[in-house]
């Protein structure tokens, strides 16, 4: 089974790329995030028409996430118990949304962007992430196989960024966040992919502004966590990059990952 995950920045901005990507990839199961459309304007049709099913989390024009399957989607959870949430009045906004696809728990997750350091979004975003780890621990904890899949806003290496001197004082790198990153890998889920994709230079957001792109400037934010019965069956990940490139593309690449239906040995 191949699942992936992308943040499309914007679906209806960019449907005819996700078609076409979809086709071209074989994937079997996809998380996207940053849908940026309500529900009743995601495009349900189009995407069922190659053979998916389809669940949405989307308010407003902003975050947005979802999971498209055609191996199966069961058990569709919108949001996490626990989600401590934002806005005034408080309310969870769409960040997460989970469905068994074949026989793996798959989430889909855009993580909150701290902003800057001192941001009220910082603590919001760490916060956030303590609740998720909470969660993924029983989600994972009697042997289902659990991808969190989805946009972390964090690179949790230095090798991550183009420029450690550039993000010093910046999000994305501080270490509080990535002490939030390592709590997942302390409490057993497993970066599947940084194996099979080391770097350094091996990114999966560029910046449209700047040239970041063609100047190979860089972040590592987008990631597969699984969970120790998904991560034995990992038979190969990549960064598909060249998705990256020509007119009208997202600013961030998607991320596939191969997994086999038994452990790889």
């Amino acid at each position: 089974m191949r699942i992936a995950t992308w943040n499309v920045n914007s679906i209806r901005s960019r449907v005819d790329r996700v078609e076409e990507w979809l086709r071209r990839t074989d994937v079997d199961v996809l998380a996207m995030q940053e849908t940026k459309a309500k529900d009743e304007q995601f495009p349900y049709e189009r995407l069922r028409a190659l053979g998916y099913e389809v669940a949405h989390h989307g308010v407003n024009q902003w975050n947005g996430v979802a999971v498209l399957s055609r191996v199966g989607l069961e058990d569709v959870q919108v949001g996490f118990e626990g989600d401590p949430g934002w806005g005034e009045p408080v309310a969870a906004e769409a960040r997460a949304i989970g469905a068994t696809c074949g026989g793996v728990r798959m989430w889909s997750l855009y993580v909150p962007n701290g902003r800057a350091l001192d941001d009220p979004h910082m603590a919001y975003k760490l916060e956030w992430l303590a609740r998720l780890r909470d969660r993924a621990e029983d989600w994972a904890a009697d042997g289902t196989p659990v991808a969190l899949c989805g946009d972390w806003n964090i690179a949790p290496q230095d090798e991550d960024v183009w420029s450690m001197e550039y993000y010093e004082d910046k999000s994305h790198v501080s270490p509080p966040e990535r002490a939030a990153f390592s709590a997942f890998l302390e409490s057993g889920f497993v970066d599947v992919v940084r194996p099979h994709a080391p770097g350094p230079g091996t990114y999966t957001y560029w910046d449209y502004q700047r040239l970041a792109f063609p100047k190979r400037r860089g972040m590592r934010i987008d990631f597969v966590l699984g969970s120790p019965s998904l991560a034995e069956r990992v038979a190969g990940a990549a960064i598909d990059r060249e998705e990256r490139k020509g007119k009208g593309a997202s600013d961030h690449a998607p991320v596939v990952v191969e997994l086999e239906d038994r452990p790889v040995t």
